[in-house]
């Protein structure tokens, strides 16, 4: 190989070098966490209390939105059709405000929350069908980065 030769290569292999550095973006974008996001939080039959997967729903979404500025978080309870109206009612404002607990607690700001409560409105279907999934509480959060 010639003097010609091997500078060419050194000045190829330099420019190639510095390419790392130079603030090149990768090929395929993050999605960023930052934006709308929509999770449901089931509970048991006729019950209020958080489950261990629901705690751990709930503090995986807090991590995963802790870089962002929460602006608003609406959370919804619902009931399904067994029982009468108005312990639906009460049942799934008990389960909205079992997660705006958690959500505080995992370090959300209380004065973003819009707390609100369907009871067993829905619940059954126009063919007489109950719906057993209406058991949760529904998650509405809005972020932006930061």
């Amino acid at each position: 190989m010639g003097r010609r030769s091997m500078m060419a290569l050194a000045l190829g292999a330099a420019a190639l070098s510095g390419c790392g550095s130079m603030g090149a973006k990768p090929l395929v974008a993050q999605p960023s966490a930052c934006g709308t996001q929509r999770f449901d939080i089931y509970f048991a039959d006729s019950q209020a209390g958080l489950t261990p997967a629901a705690r751990q729903a709930i503090s995986l979404t807090a991590t995963a939105l802790q870089s962002c500025a929460i602006k608003s978080v609406k959370v919804t309870g619902l009931a399904d059709a067994r029982g009468g109206a108005a312990a639906n009612l009460s049942l799934s404002e008990r389960r909205a405000q079992a997660v705006v607990e958690a959500l505080a607690a995992a370090g959300w700001p209380a004065p973003a929350f819009e707390v609100e409560a369907g009871g067993d409105q829905g619940a059954t279907a126009s063919t007489g069908v109950v719906e057993p999934l209406r058991r949760r509480t529904e998650v509405v959060v809005e972020a932006a980065p930061k």
